[in-house]
């Protein structure tokens, strides 16, 4: 089905560990993601049963070799030497339809020699989350994992309680992470340090191989990458939860859904993971947090780099300093484009915080707001004003801004910015209490609203009426506050 290669599995040891799957009692199919298979160049598709033994691990796919990947990482700023894949495979990766060299993992396939006396298997509960949040971010163009498969496996998981157990399989452009790179430099093998670090550079950023200091090219790269991920996590709403040095990928990509969620009645503070009791992850700290992250990938590289002593620390803080403008500058594109302000416009910053101190002190709900204004915008009707009006505690202060705004989005008005400002603000986000409702069925054995929900939060824009009826805001009783983890 699935064309594999092992790139990866060429590092030294611990970097890459061989190990099998734990085969489950009896794999069915949830769902299985057929156009992203054909783009990772799958030239068949089998029927539901194979499909299940495969992304179950109870059958090895052909070609694949499963490893455990090793990594540390900071959890909520403490540092842990080593945790690595305690319960995930890398099965091997695939180059896909535009020539991208990518991962395919199993997720819950038992334990690994990083388990640390875990179980190695996962919830049903998050591997549904993953699949609908992680798609959705992909139908919004955020860089992103992918969802390639689910699987029931027929065994009860403990955890808070015994869950339905389940398997989930991920694409990814590759697992590597920072934390990555801080178990090769806890080795304190300098070969095995550099062997990762041309490894990344050839896969993701060959770029920075003709550079005077590749490595420092590298770490340059790495945090525009991460800069522009996280402003795009912020535009709509995203709080990724448990944003630990091992969950910030290398490449770039939004990885490892655990406790997330969307922000829904805006506030800058907000948290949805039980487990961040100090806020550390909160949507406002994401950007400084990366940032931090970063400083702990560049501490990891500096035995590569050319320079040394003080000026080699200087130039790396410099670069690290560097995330601050380059998240600032795709900020300031994503606010005129959410806004339908031209990219230029120097109104879009100020305005945007008064949009936010608005929706914060009006209890107006994030996406409803956008989707509200963009409709507005759109055709500047008295009903859409109402309706806009309508989702804000403070109406007469939403009124001034309103006016504000739309002055300056009729100075920049142009024939294509409608279209951005639409394409910029979703009608529909996989809402925490939809995600909820989707889990809770599967619980009973009904997976009929987990597809309904996947159908719409993958057309992000659809203005059909489940979509409108999937996209209303939670009631006071409806609403979801806490999000859990499924190690």
């Amino acid at each position: 089905m699935l064309s594999f290669e092992h790139l990866y599995a060429t590092l030294p040891e611990p970097l890459w560990v061989a190990t099998q799957a734990t085969p489950v009692a009896s794999p069915e199919l949830i769902a299985f993601n057929a156009p992203l298979a054909s783009e990772l160049g799958a030239n068949d598709v089998q029927e539901a049963a194979t499909l299940a033994q495969w992304f179950s691990g109870n059958q090895p796919m052909p070609g694949s070799q499963p490893g455990a990947l090793g990594y540390a990482g900071h959890q909520f700023g403490n540092f842990v030497p080593q945790l690595g894949d305690g319960r995930a495979l890398l099965l091997g990766e695939v180059i896909d339809q535009h020539g991208v060299r990518r991962d395919v993992q199993l997720k819950g396939s038992g334990r690994t020699p990083f388990s640390r006396g875990g179980d190695g298997r996962s919830p049903l509960g998050p591997v549904l989350r993953e699949y609908l949040v992680s798609e959705f971010m992909a139908a919004m163009g955020i860089p992103t994992t992918r969802a390639l498969a689910a699987v029931t496996s027929g065994e009860r998981v403990v955890r808070q309680m015994a869950e339905p157990g389940a398997v989930f399989t991920r694409v990814a452009s590759s697992h590597i992470r920072v934390g990555t790179f801080q178990f090769a430099a806890a080795q304190r093998d300098e070969d095995l340090l550099k062997a990762l670090a041309d490894h990344v550079i050839a896969r993701h950023y060959p770029e920075a191989a003709n550079a005077e200091d590749p490595y420092m090219a590298l770490l340059e790269a790495v945090v525009a990458r991460q800069a522009v991920l996280i402003a795009r996590w912020m535009s709509v709403g995203f709080i990724h939860g448990v944003m630990n040095t091992d969950n910030c990928s290398i490449a770039g990509e939004t990885i490892d859904y655990g406790p997330c969620a969307f922000m829904e009645q805006f506030d800058p503070q907000k948290v949805y993971s039980s487990i961040d009791q100090g806020r550390r992850y909160a949507f406002a700290n994401q950007p400084a947090i990366a940032q931090w992250n970063l400083a702990r990938f560049a501490e990891t590289l500096l035995p590569l780099m050319r320079e040394e002593g003080d000026a080699l620390v200087q130039q790396a803080t410099d670069v690290i300093r560097r995330f601050e403008a380059r998240f600032s500058a795709e900020q300031l594109r994503l606010h005129a484009d959410k806004l339908g302000l031209a990219a230029e416009s120097p109104q879009a910053a100020p305005l945007m915080e008064g949009l936010e101190s608005q929706m914060h002190q009006g209890r107006m709900d994030m996406t409803a707001t956008f989707d509200a204004l963009t409709h507005y915008a759109l055709s500047p009707s008295d009903e859409h004003r109402e309706a806009l009006l309508a989702l804000t505690t403070q109406p007469n202060e939403l009124s001034a801004w309103l006016e504000t705004w739309q002055a300056e989005q009729v100075a920049s008005q142009d024939s294509q910015r409608s279209a951005v400002m639409r394409s910029a603000n979703p009608v529909i986000i996989p809402r925490n209490h939809r995600v909820q409702e989707a889990i809770d069925a599967a619980y009973e054995g009904d997976f009929a609203p987990f597809h309904a929900l996947l159908t719409v939060v993958t057309q992000p824009f659809d203005e059909s009426v489940e979509a409108r009826r999937l996209a209303a805001p939670a009631t006071k009783n409806e609403q979801v506050l806490r999000t859990f983890c499924g190690t």
